[in-house]
């Protein structure tokens, strides 16, 4: 492997998986004068047709169940109201509080997809199946400890009396599918999750679900990966549909879904377009990435998780837990000293799985001289501190991480 390759990219990928963007992919827009915007506001360009509805209370089980209505399971399982919170909200119902609306996306007709609201639905869902007690309640604290079917027979009719309002985006809001995907993204970033911002995976999990979407999500529990990255271990439960551990949930790499993102990382930093100068942000590409990738063969993501599973793998066996931590300087009171950083960083991980992934045929040899690579790398990082240090994402900065990387490491392995 030359330098060469590691900046075309195209060599190294597998049939079938590189993704042509077009050619003015992320380029900036181009200035339209005030009667071009006019025009363009009085023909309804990029406007959303929305109805409204309101469900009683007691009805909203049959939304959760109901398969007219798409909800992510995955979001979900990552984002689960505490029993505080769960109580809080059905408090609210009590005293008639207005609830904030729910957000729908009529996917096709008469078929919904839940864009925000997901944890009011469920809170409701679980109450009604007696599935949690109320707690912490302050206007209603005599209610604590009682669960739907338990509560005083006025209150639960009260509550039963209650609404969910809806705003509901129509079909007829875009003109294509892939208009109806840019809008839909619009709007569940401006609404996202009732003015909690979430974080790119989360919104790309929501508006970019596809099989390699559900691809990422699989391999973010590898156990390699959460070894190196801090993260609890996925249980044979949660492997099989199950719902993750506590532990896991309380973790806020898998809570934001950052294990996610870094496995969509290592796919898309392998494309030649991540290398091109424009005005898109890394976030945009992963974006686009992800839209793009959910369209590719099922033999090539395939291909595409051995290739993951095999190098992560490499990685942890090569180097240990502490393989993405970066020596780094430090200066307190004039005085300079180095040290290693305690946890992981996008920084290493990046150009590092990108550079071993090009040396998985040499696996054997990496393996034995595994003690050797350990022992020079703080060298290594402390007479290229200047590529590594800092957050520098530009083109010229991340290839030069991956080239300086890959020669290090294929500085003890023989020429072929």
């Amino acid at each position: 492997m030359t330098t060469e390759a590691i900046q075309d990219r195209d060599s190294i990928l597998l049939e079938g998986e590189r993704i042509d963007f077009g050619a003015n992919a992320g380029a900036p827009l181009e200035e339209i004068s005030d009667s071009e915007t006019n025009e363009k506001y009085i023909k309804g360009e990029i406007r959303i047709v929305t109805e409204q509805a309101r469900y009683p209370i007691i009805n909203v089980s049959k939304i959760v169940s109901d398969k007219s209505y798409r909800i992510s399971p995955e979001y979900q399982r990552r984002h689960r109201w505490s029993a505080d919170r769960k109580s809080k909200l059905i408090e609210s119902l009590i005293m008639n509080v207005p609830i904030p609306p729910i957000f729908l996306y009529e996917y096709d007709y008469s078929k919904y997809e839940v864009m925000d609201g997901l944890q009011r639905l469920t809170a409701i869902h679980e109450f009604y199946s007696d599935a949690f007690a109320l707690e912490s309640l302050t206007e209603w604290s005599e209610l604590n400890g009682k669960k739907y079917s338990t509560l005083p027979e006025k209150v639960r009719e009260g509550i039963d009396r209650r609404y969910l309002s809806s705003v509901i985006l129509l079909k007829e809001t875009a003109r294509d599918e892939g208009e109806a995907l840019r809008l839909k993204q619009l709007v569940f970033e401006r609404i996202n999750s009732g003015g909690v911002k979430l974080e790119g995976q989360e919104t790309r999990n929501a508006i970019f679900d596809g099989p390699l979407n559900q691809l990422c999500i699989r391999l973010s529990r590898n156990s390699s990966l959460c070894r190196l990255w801090g993260i609890p271990e996925a249980t044979d439960e949660e492997a099989n549909g199950g719902k993750p551990s506590q532990e896991r949930v309380e973790n806020k790499l898998f809570r934001e879904m950052t294990d996610v993102e870094l496995v969509l990382r290592f796919f898309a930093y392998r494309q030649k377009h991540r290398l091109q100068k424009s005005g898109e942000s890394l976030g945009a590409y992963f974006d686009r990435f992800l839209r793009e990738g959910n369209q590719l063969e099922n033999s090539t993501l395939s291909e595409l998780a051995q290739l993951f599973e095999k190098t992560i793998d490499l990685t942890e066996r090569l180097l240990g837990t502490a393989a993405f931590y970066l020596y780094r300087k430090r200066t307190r009171l004039g005085d300079e000293n180095w040290a290693w950083r305690d946890s992981p960083t996008t920084t290493i991980y990046d150009p590092m799985m990108f550079a071993l992934s090009l040396l998985l045929d040499r696996e054997a040899e990496l393996l034995e001289k595994q003690e050797d690579i350990k022992n020079k790398l703080s060298d290594f990082y402390k007479e290229n501190y200047s590529t590594f240090e800092g957050r520098n994402v530009n083109p010229a900065a991340l290839i030069e991480r991956e080239e300086k990387l890959y020669e290090y490491f294929k500085n003890f392995v023989s020429e072929k």
